[in-house]
């Protein structure tokens, strides 16, 4: 690999890029549209159906709390009952009941845990402990901006390497340059770094722009977030390289790509969380880079966790990425 080619077609496709003003633009204002969207529509208002997480649950036929109308029980493993004591002072949940123990924990300052509260006591719960907790409610803009960067990474990867690279095959772009001595590992090597330093620029400018003006919960490190999306965004790149590498018309590269993107964008858990989905649900998220990026990113902002307890999803991008850019060196074609 010789460095001066590689830079040579880094240099002209960061021109191409920043040149296309609209493109430029539209990757900063449709993130920040969504963001704002969100955060008018769910300010002050709250969710109409109660979430209470459950820790050994029985079948208990003398409690009909369990056959309330209205209320979401979600079984709780006995190894995450503190973070599930954890989302309750958050008011991510509304109660956390431990059946065996008999006891429950709820928010001081929740409304709908004063609700599900006074639900409990008259629907044969009166025996239960009372168990107190405090904290700060994380609004919904708060859990959804995480997911929302990361959703913005996706598009901007997928379709700024997939579909440009489709594009230079069918204008005969890639014809001319496998006439020259560039190899394909300095054309994709500087397709993949020309676009994850845009993205990192791009992430970074909406996300001191959100915070600036609408203000959201960041109790991790900084240093940790950006790590996490710097290789979210290396692990999309390398899966649109897959796409790019044999596609030659630009019709069939956006539905293939619109086939990798919506899926992910719906069922990585950026607009709603996949705590109560069916378990396959869950399983199967885990084959999308977007579900790694968004429960790495919100662990950091959310619950402050440090690099350790994120290892998994850390490892998970790691090996999508080396996978995704073999599978797209050797696939790609020049013609």
């Amino acid at each position: 690999m010789k460095w001066s080619r590689f830079i040579s077609v880094l240099r002209a496709r960061d021109r191409e890029f920043l040149r296309d003003r609209s493109a430029l633009a539209w990757n900063v204002i449709f993130p920040l549209l969504i963001i704002f969207g969100f955060a008018f529509a769910f300010t002050g208002d709250q969710l109409t159906q109660y979430k209470v997480g459950v820790v050994n649950q029985t079948d208990d036929a003398q409690l009909d709390f369990y056959r309330s109308e209205y209320i979401q029980f979600i079984p709780i493993v006995v190894a995450d009952k503190n973070s599930a004591i954890d989302k309750v002072k958050r008011h991510q949940l509304d109660m956390l009941l431990d059946a065996k123990e008999r006891r429950y924990w709820v928010n001081d300052s929740s409304p709908s845990g004063y609700m599900i509260e006074k639900v409990l006591s008259g629907s044969g719960g009166a025996g239960y402990q009372k168990q107190l907790v405090q904290g700060k409610q994380i609004r919904y803009v708060d859990w959804l901006i995480p997911g929302v960067l990361g959703m913005n990474m996706m598009f901007s990867a997928l379709f700024g390497v997939g579909y440009v690279v489709v594009r230079y095959r069918k204008n005969g772009v890639l014809k001319r340059l496998k006439a020259t001595p560039l190899s394909a590992l300095e054309f994709l090597s500087a397709q993949v770094v020309s676009r994850l330093w845009l993205i990192m620029v791009i992430t970074t400018a909406v996300f001191i722009g959100c915070d600036l003006l609408i203000g959201f919960a960041m109790h991790g490190s900084y240093v940790n977030l950006f790590i996490v999306y710097v290789l979210g965004a290396f692990s999309m790149i390398s899966m649109g390289l897959i796409v790019a590498a044999r596609v030659k018309s630009e019709e069939m590269a956006g539905g293939l790509l619109n086939m990798l993107s919506w899926p992910m964008m719906f069922l990585s858990g950026v607009w709603f969380s996949l705590e109560g989905l069916h378990p396959w649900v869950q399983k199967m998220a885990l084959i999308f880079p977007l579900t790694h990026i968004t429960h790495a990113a919100r662990g950091i902002m959310l619950d402050g966790v440090g690099l350790l307890a994120i290892l998994p999803n850390l490892v998970s991008l790691l090996v999508m990425s080396v996978i995704f850019l073999l599978l797209g060196v050797l696939l790609f074609r020049w013609e």
